[in-house]
């Protein structure tokens, strides 16, 4: 195995202890504040394709409900889980991707 193999492995497994500690405390968390006041079917994702499969992403800047996800996703250090989906906010702060969790 290369150093840059093990690199990734070891990058993967951090993020899914991460991943798994936020699943966590949002299960502590009170409901009302865990779900945040946002309906995800009220903002427009587009299909994209990343380096870990397709997902949907969205830039619905003027949409009030994009704008309560960024502020949950803010109170969240950039990522959360909802309904079956995992949410995070991009780099540049005002695109968000979206991907069904298996």
């Amino acid at each position: 195995m290369s150093s840059v193999d093990f690199l990734v492995k070891l990058r993967d497994a951090a993020q899914l202890m991460a991943d798994a500690a936020n699943e966590y405390l949002e299960r502590l968390a009170p409901k009302d504040e865990a779900k945040g006041n946002w309906d995800p079917s009220k903002i427009q994702w587009s299909q994209a394709e990343g380096s870990k499969g397709p997902y949907e992403r969205s830039e619905d800047a003027n949409n009030l409900e994009f704008k309560a996800m960024l502020k949950d996703l803010a109170a969240h250090s950039g990522k959360t889980q909802r309904n079956g989906y995992f949410y995070w906010c991009f780099r540049n702060g005002h695109t968000v991707g979206r991907k069904r969790r298996k």
